[in-house]
């Protein structure tokens, strides 16, 4: 009778009838009888006091809670050991949520479990569950196998279970797993989710193979948030789509043995993929309120803290597209030896790039599409850490300080050999943005690297050009090398009065102007071709002649090359 009482407490609407049945039916229970097949509504043979419970509480759509309401018993990570009198098993669980009794009359068949151990096997593969799911707090002796099932709602809140198999599950509703632990990976391979996948301070451990969470091929239709889970294998998403935002924010990846913290080759995500910074209660250590776009204005709020993603290990995002924008605020990726941040052929509008420098690795951007590049001056790595072959940009917002300079440190670092295209690509962005002068520095700079893997003629020539007109970038300089040559030229003929070749058919003697015909090739100015030149000064001629036309071919070299650009 004691057993009688302890369930009547925890369902208030059960029949003077089905007590009755529910007394003689536990008085079975005890001596050991095989469980029969019951009729609709009535409570099979063989249950134990606990299943007897549930089998009500089912019926009834209540919650069926056999916690002692301490917290350190309660907790399912801890080691307690959770008695019989708090246990069900797998199979009966199975028949409520395959073959289950009708709901009592204005009631919902639910399956609403809390503080409950759940022994066996639980095995719903293939099957089709129609009533409400939800189990909080509870504990599974072994795996939870549900491989092509079909839920409206799953929501497992806080459970401990070995491992979970749902390949192929569909859901018409939500599938939630915040804070569970689950020892031996997820596999959540071809799902397919109606609405949200919430998983939340998730803690997976790995598989056989080394991974944690396997989501290759799964379709989400709404959000996918991940926040604040931590992995000890392979995060995959290989081909998966979200049809709203992936929020890993906060989360902490580490990779196993041979595998990457993150495989998401062809990942479509709708809107944004957050990999930045979470809010963390300071007193609980619980999740708070992210704010949008994953940015605080003026800190975290009171009483809160920061946990910044942290990914150790390989990430691969090749071949993914992102709606709105992948952010990297404050995330960290800490790589080593030929590890990568691989980013191939992405296409995003915006990708904020303003995590912290690796100080391993590589971050690899070859052949990816931004609308619009956000990023940080300290946040890319150094030379050989970078790549961006064919990497396609159209604006650039730095967030924050981003001098020229750095700029071209920039590109110099992801171009260990010369390659024109990045100092173009960056020339041609700032041209947009009505930096002219920014983008002649960037041109003159891809000359200079250019000029370092010509033979030695064309070095030398390269030299000359530089000094002169800066390749023809800064043609002020030109005019500068010009007034001085004249200067120099007038002042030199100015003390030498030379005789005529043609007796006294000969304008008059302008130094000035003679100097300038020497300087200036083609036009005649009427002074070159009067006058006869003898010793040092037929030198001094000759050479204002080889300058001025040295002056004119790099000033002609630089105008085509800046009509080309144009």
């Amino acid at each position: 009778m004691p057993r009688l009482s302890l369930l009547t407490v925890s369902f208030h609407t059960v029949t003077q009838r089905e007590e009755r049945l529910y007394e003689a039916r536990a008085d079975r229970a005890g001596g050991g009888e095989a469980v029969t097949e019951p009729h609709d509504g009535e409570i099979p043979d063989g249950l134990s006091a606990a299943e007897l419970g549930m089998w009500q509480s089912f019926r009834n759509g209540t919650t069926y809670d056999l916690r002692s309401h301490d917290p350190v018993r309660d907790d399912p990570f801890a080691p307690h050991i959770w008695g019989p009198e708090r246990s069900v098993g797998a199979r009966t669980v199975a028949r409520l949520l395959l073959s289950g009794p009708p709901a009592r009359p204005g009631r919902v068949a639910a399956l609403k479990l809390r503080g409950v151990r759940i022994t066996g096997k639980l095995d719903l593969a293939g099957g089709r569950v129609s009533p409400y799911v939800e189990l909080t707090g509870c504990r599974f002796e072994q795996e939870v196998v549900v491989p092509e099932c079909h839920f409206t709602t799953l929501r497992m809140v806080g459970c401990a279970v070995p491992r979970l198999d749902a390949a192929r599950l569909h859901t018409e509703g939500d599938l939630h797993l915040p804070r569970c632990r689950i020892e031996r990976g997820i596999r959540l391979t071809d799902a397919q989710i109606g609405t949200d996948l919430l998983i939340n301070q998730l803690g997976v451990g790995p598989d056989r193979r080394g991974r944690a969470f396997v989501g290759d091929g799964m379709s989400v239709a709404q959000d996918l948030q991940a926040e604040m889970i931590e992995t000890r294998g392979e995060l995959s998403l290989r081909g998966a789509k979200v049809g709203g935002s992936l929020s890993l924010r906060g989360s902490r990846l580490r990779a196993s043995d041979g595998r990457r913290a993150l495989n998401a080759p062809q990942l479509s995500v709708e809107r944004t993929l957050y990999m930045t910074e979470a809010w963390v209660s300071i007193d609980t250590g619980n999740q708070g309120t992210t704010p949008p776009f994953g940015i605080a204005r003026g800190g975290p709020a009171r009483g809160t803290r920061a946990q910044v993603f942290e990914c150790r290990g390989a990430v691969r995002l090749d071949d993914g597209r992102f709606g709105d924008a992948v952010d990297l605020h404050k995330a960290r990726f800490v790589l080593a030896g030929r590890e990568e941040l691989s980013l191939r052929r992405i296409v995003t509008p915006e990708l904020r790039f303003n995590a912290e420098r690796p100080q391993e690795g590589r971050v690899v951007l070859n052949g990816a599409k931004v609308v619009t590049l956000i990023d940080v001056s300290t946040s890319w790595p150094g030379p050989g850490g970078l790549a961006m072959g064919g990497f396609v940009y159209e604006n650039l917002v730095p967030y924050g300080h981003f001098p020229l300079s750095r700029r071209l440190e920039w590109v110099l670092a992801a171009t260990p050999e010369y390659v024109p295209e990045p100092y173009e690509r960056l020339a041609t962005v700032l041209r947009s943005c009505g930096e002219d002068a920014d983008a002649r520095e960037v041109l003159l700079a891809k000359q200079r690297r250019r000029r370092e893997t010509l033979p030695p003629a064309g070095r030398i020539w390269g030299y000359l050009q530089d000094w002169t007109v800066a390749y023809g970038y800064r043609p002020g300089r030109a005019l500068v090398w010009m007034a001085v040559l004249w200067a120099a030229g007038a002042v030199a003929f100015s003390q030498y009065h030379p005789e005529s070749i043609k007796g006294d058919e000969h304008p008059q003697w302008n130094p000035a102007l003679y100097a300038l015909d020497l300087l200036v090739p083609v036009i005649n100015l009427g002074q070159d071709g009067y006058w006869l030149l003898e010793g040092g000064w037929q030198w001094t001629a000759a050479a204002l002649v080889l300058l001025g036309w040295i002056l004119a071919t790099t000033v002609a070299a630089g105008a085509s090359r800046l009509l080309r650009r144009g």
